[in-house]
């Protein structure tokens, strides 16, 4: 994060001033320092073996900022040499010291110090508020006070500020920021207030100063003591304090910094990209919530889901008292390849081949790492807008509410499930220690079992404990001998041993995305075009280059998307 904290106070006899400021620092930046080339190089000569402070001697307070010693007072003064941590991992060291080295960067933290303390100012006096401009920055200032029984009004008044020149990263920020910059806040106040009983107790001050006599000429310099300030050391009690902010102002700059990240796009947005675009939730201010959405009907169906795993734990304690170690130690397919070396080529081309066109995939089995593995490995099959899963559950879930279901064994697809729907089951069963040649020639499902299966060490990969079970697949419904194009080129790949899984991963993003614009010229081309002929649509799947067998693919993965292209093609048919 590109960007400078900082603690101000506002001095009774100088004004605003520049207390503390931590900034990062990077070997690739230039190092605009005064002084010396030697004492100019704090990345490099002053850092610690960890992201923890320690203290260092060669940073020194330049005369050039601090101004003549008359113009400071102890309240103005902070430390004398700073703070330094090195971050390894990341590359960056992080310098506190009173003021910037840097000309330019102290004259705009020098400038958003004065505005904080003086002309800008938020309801209350304290709280959060956000100023700047693009020339000078854009500052977000929390101001509040620290009690002080020797000040004017038994109170000094502070703030912290965070000083950069992105707008936006900083507006972004704002939620992260605040509650933490509250956090140090608190912590100087409640050390401060214990200061301040400690004094008022031996010593009240208020009715000393109003029993005073008023004098008009020292009127503007009635305050207990004879110092004109106190430093935060002695308002806090705390000799280390600088030490802690150092800490605390490191923390949220790495922190801050972690938090949002940019990405990087190589052309316009996925119909992927998009989809987990509309997951994002909006605030009233116009920020973006990452990874929040609002809970649907599938993330309850999901939910209940989920809960159903503690009835079925409670309901078989012989069985299922090892199912918590399964899921996290349980054998798992890693990819569709794996699937594919797993199931066979007829197998998985045959399962695949349901997904695709959605129909119902239902996986069963008491190894819930295994099922769920599975059908995340399915999923890879579809654009994300078509997957509607339901990961593992103790009852049936109709195939309009998921095209993706894991269910416990003891489920029995009740009758009209299996007369009327149009799914495909993949059973997953533990190995018999013998299969008899009737079992292995079953025209209803299929699997591998046993040494004289075709199934290699090399196609288990690495997981040799996947020789324990038996996988059978059954289906009521009849696909078309002919696959789809797209899914053609998807097995091609999966064959093909040279190509890498980060490779084969990307070619079928390509393809999906491929096949998504094609859905996209058929949605537009039936809802905003108006009633079409089925010689019609022929004609237009030739100029895609679909065929025949295309057509239930296009059909299902039309489903599949976004919210903001269907509003896009709706309202632009309307007005027609």
């Amino acid at each position: 994060m590109n960007a400078i904290i900082s603690l101000c106070h506002f001095c009774e006899l100088h004004g605003p001033k520049i207390l503390y400021c931590t900034q990062p620092f990077r070997p690739q930046e230039p190092n605009n320092l005064d002084g010396d080339e030697a004492e100019g190089n704090i990345s490099h000569r002053l850092k610690s073996t960890s992201v923890t402070p320690s203290p260092s001697a060669d940073i020194h307070t330049s005369t050039s900022f601090s101004g003549c010693a008359k113009d400071q007072c102890e309240g103005c003064k902070s430390v004398q040499t700073g703070f330094v941590s090195h971050d390894d991992e990341a590359q960056v060291s992080y310098v506190s010291t009173q003021q910037p080295y840097n000309p330019e960067v102290f004259a705009r933290i020098r400038q958003a110090c004065i505005r904080s303390l003086s002309s800008e100012v938020c309801p209350g006096r304290e709280g959060p508020i956000f100023f700047g401009d693009k020339q000078c920055g854009h500052v977000l200032s929390y101001t509040f006070y620290v009690p002080d029984s020797q000040a004017r009004g038994m109170h000094r008044w502070y703030s912290i500020m965070i000083v950069m020149m992105d707008k936006i990263y900083l507006l972004n920020s704002w939620p992260f920021l605040v509650p933490h910059m509250r956090i140090v806040i608190e912590n100087l106040q409640n050390k401060a207030q214990k200061v301040y009983n400690q004094e008022e107790a031996k010593c009240p001050q208020r009715p000393l100063r109003l029993g005073a006599r008023v004098d008009p000429s020292n009127f503007i310099k009635q305050r207990g003591g004879t110092k004109p300030a106190r430093s935060l050391q002695e308002l806090t009690g705390d000799k280390n304090v600088f030490r802690m902010l150092h800490v605390a102002f490191l923390w949220i700059l790495k922190s801050c910094g972690n938090r949002i990240t940019e990405t990087l796009l190589e052309g316009p947005p996925t119909e992927d990209t998009i989809i987990d675009m509309e997951k994002q939730e909006e605030t009233e201010e116009g920020f973006i919530k990452i990874y929040m959405r609002k809970v649907g009907e599938f993330d309850a169906i999901e939910s209940e889901a989920n809960s159903d795993k503690t009835s079925v734990e409670k309901k078989e304690p012989s069985k299922d008292s090892e199912t918590e170690m399964d899921i996290i130690s349980g054998p798992v397919i890693k990819n569709l390849r794996h699937l594919r070396m797993i199931l066979g080529s007829s197998s998985f081309l045959s399962l695949a081949h349901h997904v695709v066109v959605g129909n119902q995939v239902i996986v069963s089995g008491h190894q819930r790492s295994l099922v769920t593995s599975i059908l995340n490995s399915l999923k890879g099959l579809l654009p994300k807008g078509c997957c509607r899963v339901v990961p593992y559950s103790t009852e049936y879930v109709e195939s309009y509410k998921c095209n993706f279901l894991g269910l416990s064994p003891n489920v029995l697809l009740s009758q009209h499930v299996i007369l009327s729907e149009q799914f495909v089951h993949l059973e997953i069963v533990e190995k018999p220690a013998l299969s008899s040649p009737k079992e292995a020639a079953t025209g209803q499902g299929f699997g591998w079992s046993g040494p004289d299966s075709d199934i290699s060490d090399a196609d288990l990969d690495g997981d040799i404990r996947l020789r324990d079970f038996q996988f059978n697949i059954t289906t009521p419904f009849t696909l078309s001998s002919r696959v789809p194009t797209v899914l053609t080129r998807m097995v091609m790949a999966l064959q093909n041993k040279n190509l890498s899984q980060e490779v084969v991963e990307a070619a079928f993003t390509c393809l999906k995305e491929e096949w998504m614009n094609k859905v996209k010229v058929l949605f537009k081309f039936t809802k905003a075009g108006g009633n079409r002929s089925e010689e019609d649509t022929k004609k237009l799947l030739q100029i895609v280059g679909a065929r025949d067998e295309d057509k239930q693919l296009l059909k299902f993965w039309m489903t599949g998307l976004s919210v903001q292209y269907r509003t896009h093609i709706l309202s632009s048919s309307v007005h027609r």
